[in-house]
């Protein structure tokens, strides 16, 4: 089925629009803490972590330990949406798209 022109460009914008926000959300680098910076985790974009810095102050608790780890892993991933989101807010600005199309 072939689409009019309008609409079949409008479709290869879409698509260079969704493949530019990936490489701009694939560039996101963050970087969260917790318990006063006991424990520091560093993510990209696609949430992976990239680093893991624990003082050895904490490491023998074990407890308090994973709650850090998992608050600063939490925070991080708080921190890659909201950048996503502000960076795909700016490219997507004043289009009218529904929020969720990519």
């Amino acid at each position: 089925m072939k689409m009019p022109g309008n609409m079949q460009n409008m479709m290869k914008q879409a698509q260079q629009m969704q493949a530019k926000m990936q490489e701009q959300v694939a560039a996101i680098r963050v970087e969260a803490g917790a318990g006063g910076g006991m424990v520091t985790i560093k993510m990209d974009g696609h949430k992976n972590v990239l680093g893991v810095k624990i003082d050895p102050e904490v490491a023998g608790d074990v407890e308090m330990l994973q709650d850090m780890v998992m608050a600063a892993f939490n925070e991080a991933a708080k921190k890659v949406d909201e950048e996503a989101n502000s960076k795909m807010g700016g490219m997507l600005g004043g289009m009218g798209l529904p929020p969720g199309l990519f």
